[in-house]
């Protein structure tokens, strides 16, 4: 970790930073983008009772609201605008992406390059529009029953007006977060929408800290617990650093070549799988697939046959239900998603075009199969360290008591999306300096 940061501080001239205006621009746009977002998570829904919506939150604050207030950013609490955040686009990338999977027309679409891409694009935002109008509208549904048995409504006016104005902002209200991400990733730094997550998930940071220390202020957790919980999140951050840039390098060796009457020597490279080639997608995709039905079912206020009301208390937080169909959500999404972004066959093609191969395997079919065989062993690894990272604060709730869900996930998405966007940074001042020096080296042949 020293020497990582000391070559990255080496390696960044903070002069050449000043100098890197585009660069500056992007930054600022993306701050400014985020700025917009925090300030919509204030904007409450309209016909809301903020008062009376606050008093029934703090009753049935912890569990799936708890999870879904985090990731929002308390844009749920508030009852925003933006209150279904950005989940919704994001089940419908799950949904999307399975399709183009088994789906023979949908995969043929994926193979046609950037017209195929903008179609596939264009169905998960009407896959967006269809989960948030649905999603809406049990929530306006929930909103109106929610404390209606204590005599405390958290909508002024109920009725089909209420229900319908309360679908057509969250569809506005989520589609504009959509819009910014993109925003953001063309015109800013780093992915768009994972910065919107990080942005509510570090908003609540303040408030997670002042809970837990107000838990060792009443006695409810003792000094050496909340001296464990701090421990422990040292202890993760600094894992998911490492495991975030574990590598398995396998060598690559072209042979020599002769092109016209030149003759090349033989050269060696190295091909990198990452042990954790899909990121944070897998927590996301498998926290978004349980936690949608559950808030639905938790604003129905208790409504709905035994069974359901049965099954939603054995899969809430810290039950041993969850926490394996959690696990299992991410190991599916771990093997899943890498398998989207990297294709053995392509990449065994591409190396066998070029002359490359792996010393002791034959190129092509075999070839294939042989990253096969590397990648499917590393996913293991990769999909047992985000399954063990991503369950330690279900731990902490089942096991401690701790009341606040500020745990593994939302570790593994902060530090991965800075490490992205550090990186983007970094590499943003290099092509800098780059065309710096092809500058100079242009003058200096013109004065020649």
């Amino acid at each position: 970790m020293a020497s990582a940061a000391e070559q990255l501080a080496a390696n960044i001239n903070f002069g050449a930073f000043s100098k890197a205006t585009e660069l500056k621009n992007r930054i600022w746009f993306t701050l400014g983008a985020l700025i917009i977002y925090r300030l919509c998570t204030f904007v409450p829904l309209p016909g809301i009772d903020p008062v009376a919506l606050q008093q029934l939150y703090a009753q049935q604050s912890g569990g799936v609201l708890g999870m879904l207030n985090l990731f929002s950013g308390g844009a749920l609490e508030r009852m925003s605008i933006i209150a279904l955040n950005i989940m919704p686009y994001i089940t419908a990338s799950i949904i999307v992406q399975l399709l183009t999977s088994l789906s023979p027309s949908m995969a043929a679409l994926k193979k046609e390059g950037e017209a195929g891409r903008k179609k596939i694009n264009q169905y998960t935002r009407l896959g967006t529009v269809l989960l948030t109008a649905i999603q809406g509208y049990s929530i306006a549904v929930g909103l109106e029953s929610w404390g209606a048995s204590q005599g405390a409504s958290a909508v002024l006016d109920p009725g089909m007006f209420f229900r319908i104005t309360t679908v057509i902002t969250l569809i506005g209200g989520t589609l504009f977060l959509m819009w910014l991400g993109e925003q953001i990733t063309s015109r800013g730094i780093g992915n768009g929408i994972s910065l919107i997550i990080m942005a509510g998930i570090v908003a609540a940071l303040p408030g997670a800290l002042t809970q837990l220390f107000e838990l060792g202020r009443t006695g409810a957790l003792s000094a050496g617990a909340i001296l464990l919980i701090i421990v422990l999140a040292v202890v993760v951050v600094y894992g998911i650093c490492f495991m975030e840039r574990a590598q398995r390098r396998i060598l690559i060796q072209y042979p020599k070549r002769q092109v016209g009457n030149r003759m090349f020597q033989g050269d060696t490279s190295h091909l990198p799988l990452k042990l954790n080639t899909a990121g944070v997608i897998p927590p996301i995709f498998a926290s978004s697939l349980l936690l949608m039905p559950l808030t639905v079912a938790q604003f129905a206020g208790g409504r709905g046959p035994d069974w359901l009301q049965t099954m939603t208390a054995m899969i809430g937080h810290g039950q041993p239900l969850y926490m394996a169909l959690y696990a299992l959500g991410i190991i599916f999404f771990c093997f899943f998603y890498t398998a989207v972004v990297f294709n053995p066959e392509e990449t065994a093609d591409n190396l066998k075009r070029y002359g490359g191969f792996v010393p002791g395997i034959r190129p092509g079919q075999k070839t294939a199969e042989y990253l096969d065989y590397v990648l499917t062993r590393i996913t293991v690894v990769g999909a047992a360290y985000l399954t063990i990272i991503c369950l330690l604060p279900e731990w902490l709730i089942a096991e401690m008591g701790v009341g606040f869900y500020f745990g593994g996930t939302s570790l593994l998405i902060v530090v991965n999306v800075t490490m992205d966007t550090v990186a983007q940074i970094h590499g943003h001042m290099m092509a800098h300096q780059y065309e710096g020096l092809i500058k100079k080296a242009k003058l200096r042949g013109g004065r020649k």
